[in-house]
């Protein structure tokens, strides 16, 4: 598990034990004597608080590292069996559900039909369910530490909240998280499904990287921006979303959110669609278009390849202004290399040469477990932050 460190060094004054989970989850300390070097505080303190860890079954100790001059110290690792979280990431139509363990392990997924327009209390009861059923083989001997949920739509993270969400009948204002935080009896985050998709590509892939935007062109388009190794949501929750940027290509066409000329409105599956049923094609999702693309069907193909040209027009301007190490392009139209191949064309095009020298424009490497992921990995780290709260009191 790439872990930031980030958390170690935000612990500076939390209590020891919460420290100690963070610097070790880290890779930072890895025996008795680095956490008390690490922390300045005395090696009886630092003992008291690891025997805790251990008896709580947070932390294992075992095998012995290197020696600094005296005994081979005895190294420590957190269990993978000290616990899991339930990780969620919803669709339009679908939810892809996972189980992490504490040492940040992607253990069993699982793929499920969830209704998002049938209300938020029927499609989250549906993940839950489901959720328990993936994880039950990993009980009783792990314990469930936490929930994440990823959402298709702007989320209040304060609140666990979704805000004027489209295509979400039911769910603005509905408390998320404290609907699931009552049944499950876990901590709950609850973030949009780009920002968690978003946080998994970026610690996934396979080298070090600070900076990255990670977009997610499916039925819809969003993104994802991480800034030195950090998620980056803005001032309402609303960063990223460039789904509704005006586009001179888009004329007057109405979009969802109620304005005119949106991106979303020519460069979307759901536009392709739109567009390719006004020529008398017979599709209705955004797979049937990957599908007539991929065998090459010209209309299909055509309009996929000028949705890569105008999403890569908007991102232009993201590019030139966050200066990125690396573009990641997910979701069902980022499968077609049509579409990336425009995606990219238009970045190299309109992007400073400074900006574009070193820039990483490749697509998503996690697929379709991105989301899943990013929201087991973010709630994991929020375990962890407080041990005392989340883990030693079974």
């Amino acid at each position: 598990m790439v872990v930031d460190p980030a958390p170690a060094q935000a612990a500076a004054d939390a209590p020891v034990t919460s420290q100690i989970v963070a610097l070790v989850s880290a890779g930072v300390a890895t025996s008795r004597a680095d956490l008390a070097r690490e922390l300045g505080v005395a090696p009886s303190t630092v003992s008291a608080r690891v025997t805790e860890l251990i008896d709580a079954g947070v932390l294992d100790e075992g095998g012995a590292g290197e020696s600094r001059g005296g005994r081979r110290p005895r190294l420590l690792r957190l269990r993978p069996e000290g616990g899991h979280v339930l990780a969620a990431d919803l669709g339009g139509t679908h939810a892809r559900l996972g189980v992490m363990s504490l040492t940040g392990r992607l253990g069993a997924v699982r793929e499920v039909p969830v209704e998002i327009a049938a209300g938020p209390e029927a499609a989250l009861a549906a993940v839950l369910a489901e959720g328990t059923d993936l994880a039950a083989p990993f009980a009783p001997a792990s314990v469930l530490r936490g929930l994440a949920v990823g959402l298709p739509g702007p989320v209040d993270v304060e609140t666990g909240r979704v805000e004027s969400p489209a295509r979400m009948p039911g769910w603005n204002g509905f408390p998320v998280r404290e609907w699931l935080a009552e049944r499950a009896g876990v901590p709950v985050l609850v973030d949009n499904d780009v920002n968690l998709m978003a946080l998994g590509e970026h610690f996934s892939y396979g080298r070090r990287v600070q900076h990255s935007v990670t977009v997610k062109a499916g039925s819809g388009i969003g993104s994802g921006l991480i800034a030195s190794g950090r998620l980056h949501r803005g001032a309402t929750g609303a960063a990223g979303d460039i789904t509704h940027s005006r586009v001179s290509a888009a004329g007057e066409i109405p979009c969802s959110c109620g304005k005119l000329g949106c991106l979303e409105t020519i460069a979307s599956g759901a536009a392709i669609v739109r567009q390719l049923r006004a020529r008398g094609v017979d599709v209705a999702t955004t797979a049937d278009v990957v599908r007539r693309a991929r065998d090459a069907e010209p209309d299909a193909t055509t309009l996929v390849r000028e949705a890569g040209r105008h999403l890569g027009e908007v991102l232009c301007t993201v590019v030139n202004f966050v200066n990125p190490d690396a573009v990641f392009l997910g979701g069902a139209l980022s499968t077609l290399e049509p579409f990336v191949a425009s995606v990219r064309s238009q970045l190299y095009e309109g992007c400073h040469p400074l900006v574009t020298k070193n820039l990483v424009i490749t697509r998503a490497t996690t697929g379709p477990e991105a989301g899943v992921i990013g929201a087991g990995r973010l709630v994991v780290q929020h375990v962890l932050a407080d041990p005392g709260a989340y883990l030693l009191h079974d």
